[in-house]
């Protein structure tokens, strides 16, 4: 857990003077890197929900409720934090995925329909497809501070690796690009039909553009805003994603329900990949081991080895799943922001929540002093704790399983 933020301060660990010594012990101790998990979030566009996938094992862990018809959703850079935006209910959620739950909900322009956050966190761009703007979303706040205008139906929008720019693509045969600094448009780049989708290459050098009619990928130069290539794919393109090498590029293809493996290097495709019914805004994991894959019609998310070009797990996820990323936690973040929750709610008392976060620290402290006895100790020793608040009723059994739960998957991976 790193750069605990003021506003993840004030929504994930609570007020007053518990916030300060925590956050404290916490910068002190930092967590263990081996603890790192990452999630999957789903949103289900027909469902009303977003998903949450376990990646270790490839299973869903939870199910959020969201607003109506959630679209193309990002999440924060440091993970704390997922937006979706809701079409058909003309805002944003914004999920604490420490604790799985909606924490704020932005009104925005109507029929938002995709989002990107800047690479420093500070700032969410959401598409408004029905109004052609982007509002701006200020992530300490949760307000909109602008609004852009002049973009022909825009569902998507990356930024370059340094934040400079915006590129929005739309349901039309043009990428805009948005000078973040003065939120203008200054440029157009004329690419194929029905752009529906977009990603930019780690260096920056280059936007990759699906365009849906024209079944190719429009591959645009950041330096000179020019289309430099124009790549066949399958049939009805409409997403892209970059391994964080930038060696590949992955294309979904709707209509022929199959993957495109684009070499960046020589811009050909040298795989092509059969999927689930109607792939939609695929994403590849921090790793760039895997390609996940969102199937609408048929409700699933192909998960793709990108060393072997094949689908190697199928998931179940709500009805109608069209786009997925990813957030990097840590296993203690989400094991604190749960017993903050409770706490919040009134569940736990202040002091009875300190007596936990307390041990939890003092694990957090052990492990980063490779003090793997002394850490595994102190988990035991808030295990029985757990067991404690259950017995005289402060927690029911099954609040108290979770956390049990939670304490013993961190026991195990560190041999406990």
């Amino acid at each position: 857990m790193t750069n605990l933020t003021q506003k993840s301060s004030k929504q994930f660990l609570g007020v007053g003077v518990r916030v300060v010594t925590l956050a404290l012990s916490l910068i002190v101790f930092g967590t263990s890197a081996a603890l790192a998990q990452t999630r999957a979030y789903v949103s289900n566009g027909s469902a009303t929900t977003v998903s949450v996938i376990d990646t270790a094992t490839n299973t869903v862990v939870a199910t959020i409720p969201v607003g109506s018809s959630p679209q193309r959703l990002a999440v924060t850079p440091n993970g704390a934090f997922a937006y979706v935006p809701n079409s058909g209910n003309a805002n944003v959620s914004v999920i604490n995925t420490a604790t799985n739950t909606v924490v704020a909900t932005v009104p925005v322009g109507f029929f938002p329909q995709g989002v990107a956050i800047t690479p420093n966190g500070a700032f969410a761009y959401v598409a408004n497809v029905a109004v052609s703007t982007v509002s701006v979303i200020n992530t300490a706040t949760n307000t909109v501070t602008a609004t852009i205008p002049g973009l022909q139906n825009p569902d998507f929008v990356a930024f370059t690796p340094n934040g400079a720019f915006a590129y929005v693509a739309g349901f039309s045969s043009s990428v805009r690009v948005i000078d973040t600094a003065s939120n203008t448009v200054v440029a157009t780049v004329t690419v194929g039909g029905s752009s529906t989708g977009l990603a930019i290459t780690p260096n920056g050098a280059s936007v990759y553009v699906p365009n849906q009619n024209s079944n190719n990928v429009s591959v645009i130069s950041t330096a000179t805003n020019t289309v430099v290539g124009t790549v066949t794919v399958g049939n009805g393109p409409s997403g892209v994603a970059i391994t964080p090498n930038g060696a590949f590029a992955y294309v979904s293809n709707s209509v022929d329900n199959s993957v495109s493996v684009i070499a960046t290097a020589t811009n050909t495709v040298v795989a092509t990949v059969p999927v689930g019914i109607a792939p939609r805004s695929l994403a590849i994991d921090p790793t760039g081991n895997f390609a996940y894959v969102p199937n609408q019609l048929d409700n699933t998310v192909s998960v793709i080895s990108t060393a072997t070009n094949s689908v190697v797990a199928t998931v179940s996820v709500g009805a109608g799943p069209v786009a997925i990323a990813f957030a990097v936690s840590d296993p203690l973040q989400s094991l604190l922001g749960q017993i903050q929750a409770l706490i919040d709610a009134g569940t736990l008392t202040e002091n009875q929540g300190d007596v936990l976060l307390n041990k939890i620290a003092h694990a957090i402290g052990s492990l980063d002093n490779s003090q793997t006895n002394a850490a595994c100790g102190q988990l035991d020793s808030f295990i029985n704790q757990i067991n404690a608040f259950i017995n005289n009723g402060s927690l029911t059994q099954a609040q108290g399983q979770t956390l049990i739960d939670a304490a013993n998957a961190i026991r195990a991976s560190n041999g406990c």
